[in-house]
């Protein structure tokens, strides 16, 4: 637990950065003829003339159920106990008066069918369209899920690669809790005497091996797949006893994410269509000389926590709604523009087809790749067909966030 003195310093920085973004940013107006009073800002021009207003971006736009393509289809008995999942979630939340009658309503329902399912939905949730801020609903959906590892809980021959837990000296702080607009942002970095600077990226973390030492969790034997891991989010570990233990993300150093499937296609290495995970773990075994150097161009490192296995194969790791998320009825979304619990309408295809999947969907995790207004991660499962599954998606599709009365943004 850190002392209050670096809390302070802490808690001094976030506050100076959220000052700093305020000023400068263009979410809140100045008034007619004013200049933004900050020295970091570039100096500015009082117009001559007011300004036309610029008309207000609204992500969501109010739907009818029958404009939802395969609504009607959709086997949505499957979905159904992931949406209990999120109301046992949202019961403990600020916004669980709005969806209180539904949840309620919903456990009341003994086994419902289809149908039952598909009348209650309608009966008590509105439909909105996702919208870019182009005017486009179209956006990008891209699929992940949980990989399975080879690991020890003691250091040896195969097992070299560290899986680290959380280290003491990171610093993660709440950016919102000291100004409203910056909800959702959170700030890391680490104490350097009384100033607060970058944590130590990947390639630093790695060289640093020593310094971790009483943060590891467990040793995997494959570099690529510990590095396809923290880009998961979680996943599960076989020790050579047979049993199993699975990893859920805690943290990250707070830098940026950079693609080395991107970077490859950059150097001619892999053509795009070649730039998938299965080409990427290719080229990795390919080139074990290399490959340190690659993995070392993504700064970003991610921290795990251990997590107890409960349901056996069926049994979904733990999302950012603190439930477990359920195979192909999961989804990790933005929530700065969708909100985390509530059921999501998808329509996009099948990984790498034109095949049609649309199906009831529920808001159930977060992902620092997963950014904008009509952007989705889709959850296959775990082990390798799922792998498979999600390392070939890339598609376009559609969103409809479902939402009770009064939830939708004004």
């Amino acid at each position: 637990m850190l002392k209050s003195q670096p809390r302070r310093f802490a808690v001094l920085a976030a506050a100076l950065l959220a000052l700093l973004l305020t000023a400068c940013g263009t979410k809140r107006e100045a008034p007619q003829g004013d200049c933004p009073a900050c020295p970091a800002c570039q100096p500015c021009e009082p117009a001559a003339t007011p300004a036309t207003p610029t008309p207000r971006f609204k992500p969501l736009q109010p739907a009818r159920w029958s404009e939802l393509p395969g609504w009607t289809e959709d086997d949505l008995r499957a979905a159904w106990p992931a949406f209990l999942q999120s109301c046992r979630a949202l019961a403990k939340r600020p916004q669980w008066p709005l969806w209180r009658t539904a949840c309620e309503q919903a456990k009341a329902l003994p086994a419902p069918s289809t149908a039952a399912i598909r009348n209650f939905f309608e009966a008590r949730l509105q439909p909105w369209l996702l919208t870019n801020p182009d005017g486009n609903s179209q956006g990008m959906v891209t699929g992940y899920y949980e990989p399975l590892l080879r690991g020890s809980r003691t250091r040896g021959k195969p097992y070299l690669q560290a899986v680290l837990g959380v280290p003491p000296d990171l610093l993660s702080i709440d950016l919102g809790s000291v100004q409203p607009e910056l909800k959702n942002l959170r700030l890391r970095g680490r104490l350097q005497g009384n100033k607060v600077v970058p944590y130590f990226s990947r390639a630093e973390i790695n060289s640093r091996e020593q310094a971790y030492s009483d943060r590891v969790l467990l040793w995997v034997d494959d570099p690529i797949e510990l590095f396809f891991l923290q880009i998961q989010g979680s996943g599960r570990v076989k020790l050579p006893d047979g049993s199993m233990v699975r990893l859920a993300f805690a943290d990250q150093n707070g830098h940026p994410y950079q693609s080395i499937g991107k970077l490859l296609v950059e150097r001619g290495e892999l053509t795009l269509d070649q730039a998938s995970m299965q080409g990427i773990k290719e080229w990795a075994r390919a080139n074990p000389s290399r490959l340190t150097d690659l993995l070392n161009a993504n700064p970003r490192y991610v921290f795990f926590s251990e997590q107890a296995l409960k349901g056996g194969e069926g049994d979904g790791p733990s999302g950012a709604l603190a439930v477990p998320l359920t195979p192909e009825r999961s989804i990790a979304v933005d929530p700065a523009h969708v909100p985390l619990g509530a059921p999501v309408f998808l329509s996009t295809t099948q990984p790498a087809t034109t095949t049609p999947l649309r199906r009831l969907m529920l808001a159930q995790d977060t992902g620092s790749a997963i950014r904008g207004v009509v952007r989705a991660d889709f959850f296959w499962g775990f082990g390798a067909t799922a792998g498979t599954q999600a390392g070939r998606m890339k598609q376009q599709g559609q969103m409809w966030v479902l939402l009770p009365p009064g939830a939708a943004p004004e």
